[in-house]
């Protein structure tokens, strides 16, 4: 295999026998479960990825495509055959001011993309939290971020993708057409398959002018159902840039974190509330509007960009202050916004019952929570019992409240269990069925929930 793939590359530091892949390269985000492969490959050009397709269908030799690695649910964890790293094919290819449009290759950072475009007072709206993650990812994932509830998330940006199938053929779907309703929809197959259909080396996106004026604020309230209650009112009165809520308790996490202080510490829950618009008197009058609505409540308004940043900066750090402390395993789930308190209040309840620490925090304007199980002091046996019992009961709650196991994190090899509860099995029987038509052989990242009955 080593010599055959070294053939097709041409460069034999690009491939990595089994021996010398780096354990970082077997695993996903979180580096806890680590899987197995044959070959680590780092392919530059799309006809290099076709070839090796070729070959790997040919021999029925499974493929993990990955990029930056920051997948939560294993989708990047390999299951022997060949991991395809796409991270040295990071190319901006064109930026098309003409028809708001930029075309990159899929290893280009999130980050990266984000500042040469507004370079170019132009404006890539989704934002998930691992900026540090690839494009080609992002589309796989169909990540969101704070910014979906006002903007969309990844598929909402995708105009054309270039991709290698599992026989080594190349699709190109779509177009820099703003509209498109010429046959079916191929391109949204692909956005948030998670690598099960096929490999994506290049990708046209859409952009939108800069918005010219940003502001931050925080409005306090004296419980968690008061702030959720508030989201409703807030989304009929306007559509802001980002609308999260977080709990004072919580907070607290990112201000040691952090090092800065959240304001209104007298609150026990906050909504932070982004607006942006083309002028600063558009933003003041969303933000009189917003205020009248809400009727009598603490607010606290960022009066310079440093102090916006502060605040993000607490919310953004909930995650990394809990690793800093101690493991922990990240649930990411979506429910109508109206049940997001039930929710968080169902795991007050069951964080009592079990005795296991956890934080929730989230997306207001989407429904979109993300739950944090703190490990502490248990040992692997009592870690993973206590894990067992909390994921079946977080992932009953959301189904009973109408909600999904996956808002953005995507299944992967970690909620197979809890998708197959939550999806019909008439819906997960189109989706085998479209596997198969796809990829035949099931070499594409055959370990993730797709092809699981």
């Amino acid at each position: 295999m080593i010599e055959i793939i070294t053939s097709i590359i041409n460069d034999d530091k690009r491939v990595i026998g089994q021996n010398d892949i780096p354990q970082a390269q077997l695993s996903d985000g979180l580096k806890l479960k680590y899987g197995h492969a044959n070959v680590l490959v780092y392919p530059i050009t799309t006809q290099e990825v076709a070839q090796i397709a070729q070959y790997a269908n040919k021999n029925g030799i499974n493929i993990t495509t990955r990029g930056a690695g920051t997948n939560l649910v294993g989708s990047t964890i390999p299951d022997k055959g060949i991991i395809i790293d796409l991270s040295l094919m990071n190319k901006i290819i064109e930026l098309d001011k003409d028809t708001f449009t930029i075309t990159v290759q899929p290893g280009v950072l999130l980050q990266d993309l984000q500042q040469f475009v507004e370079q170019h007072d132009l404006f890539y709206p989704p934002d998930p939290g691992a900026k540090n993650s690839t494009i080609g990812g992002n589309i796989s994932t169909n990540a969101g971020g704070m910014r979906a509830v006002k903007y969309g998330v990844t598929r909402d940006y995708v105009q054309a993708l270039e991709v290698v199938m599992a026989d080594g053929r190349v699709l190109n779907i779509g177009s820099k057409n703003v509209k498109d309703n010429t046959g079916l929809a191929l391109k949204q197959l692909f956005i948030g398959s998670e690598g099960t259909l096929g490999i994506i080396t290049q990708c046209t996106l859409k952009l939108i002018a800069k918005p010219k004026v940003f502001e931050t604020l925080i409005v306090g309230f004296n419980s968690i159902e008061q702030a959720i209650a508030s989201i409703t009112t807030i989304l009929h009165t306007l559509t802001p840039t980002a609308l999260e809520f977080v709990e004072r308790k919580v907070a607290e996490w990112g201000e040691r974190f952090s090092g800065f202080q959240f304001p209104l510490p007298d609150s026990h829950a906050y909504l932070i509330i982004m607006l942006d618009g083309a002028d600063q008197q558009m933003i003041a009058q969303q933000r009189q509007q917003l205020l009248a609505n809400l009727g009598d409540r603490d607010y606290f308004i960022a009066a310079t960009e440093q102090q916006a940043q502060q605040i993000w900066s607490v919310r953004g750090s909930l995650v990394r202050a809990v690793e800093a402390v101690t493991e922990q395993d990240p649930i990411d789930t979506v429910v109508p916004i109206n049940r997001i308190a039930d929710f968080i209040n169902y795991t007050k309840q069951l964080e009592l019952d079990t005795g296991v620490r956890m934080l929730a925090f989230g997306h207001a304007g989407d429904g979109n929570i993300h739950l944090c199980i703190l490990r502490d002091g248990r040992d692997e046996h009592q870690w993973q019992q206590a894990l067992a019992l909390i994921h079946h009961a977080i992932y009953q709650k959301c189904h009973e409240l109408g909600g999904l196991p996956s808002a953005e994190h995507g299944i992967g090899t970690a909620k197979v269990q809890y998708f197959n509860a939550a999806i019909p099995e008439a819906n997960r029987q189109l989706m085998r069925l479209i596997k198969q038509q796809f990829d035949p052989n099931n070499i594409l990242n055959n370990q993730v929930y797709v092809t699981q009955k």
